[in-house]
């Protein structure tokens, strides 16, 4: 099938590929976009870093920190964080408490924590880590900026304007980018296509998002990776 990605480059680049591999068609048209978060890294001397995206990792890397373990919620996370230069970089593979688990299996409370994240941020594993004892400050590393009008290819793939296979599914790797797609969508008139669109979403969370808009999820991932979400196509097949 053809399948519609909104994440932001680059990730939706390496999605598509995977996709491919998998033998589906693809629409790459991105509603959102990775900018500067405009804030300059604290100061100060930390005992762990906190990657919640993949999309942090190059300025964490930049910021010049000293050495100091990173823990990174996932492996494209992680794997990035590597790409990056950093070093001691820890996989919870798995969610923010995942996360929080890992960064108290190896720092002790009261220790000082730096969170490289993005503007538009949920409160874990922040939260749950400054109830222990932690130490947590967050910075905002870049920024995911909306789109203001649907990508011109989507527009045309939804409404049937192009030659290529009809998109019939969606790939939504966070809320917000859901959230924006589909008001995306309304907006250009296309409300009906996007609802008709088989949904699947990367955790309860993302879901839910959609619920909210009166949208049922096709199918929610056992876990929040892109191999659990790929794998729900094959289910689906």
């Amino acid at each position: 099938m053809r399948i519609w990605v909104s994440r932001p480059e680059p990730g939706a680049g390496r999605t598509a590929r995977r996709l491919a591999e998998l033998g589906h068609a693809t629409l790459v048209a991105p509603v959102l976009r990775i900018g500067p978060g405009g804030e300059p890294p604290p100061a100060g001397r930390f005992d762990g870093l906190i990657l919640t995206s993949a999309n942090a990792a190059a300025p964490l890397a930049g910021a010049g920190f000293p050495a100091a373990p990173v823990f990174a919620v996932g492996r494209r996370t992680a794997e990035r964080a590597e790409r990056m230069g950093l070093r001691s970089v820890l996989c919870a593979d798995g969610d923010a408490a995942d996360l929080a688990r890992l960064v108290a299996a190896h720092v002790r409370p009261g220790g000082a924590l730096l969170h490289a994240a993005g503007e538009d941020r949920k409160p874990e594993p922040a939260a749950s880590l400054t109830a222990e004892g932690y130490r947590v400050t967050t910075w905002t590393a870049y920024a995911a900026l909306a789109e203001a009008t649907l990508p011109g290819s989507a527009a045309q793939a939804l409404a049937g304007r192009d030659d290529a296979l009809p998109v019939t599914a969606a790939l939504h790797f966070s809320r917000r980018s859901a959230e924006i797609a589909e008001r995306l969508c309304r907006e250009a008139g296309l409300s009906g296509a996007f609802r008709a669109l088989a949904h699947y979403c990367l955790s309860p969370d993302v879901a839910a998002g959609l619920v909210e808009l009166g949208i049922a999820a096709h199918f929610v991932a056992a876990r929040p990776s892109e191999e659990a979400l790929l794998a729900g196509l094959a289910a689906s097949d």
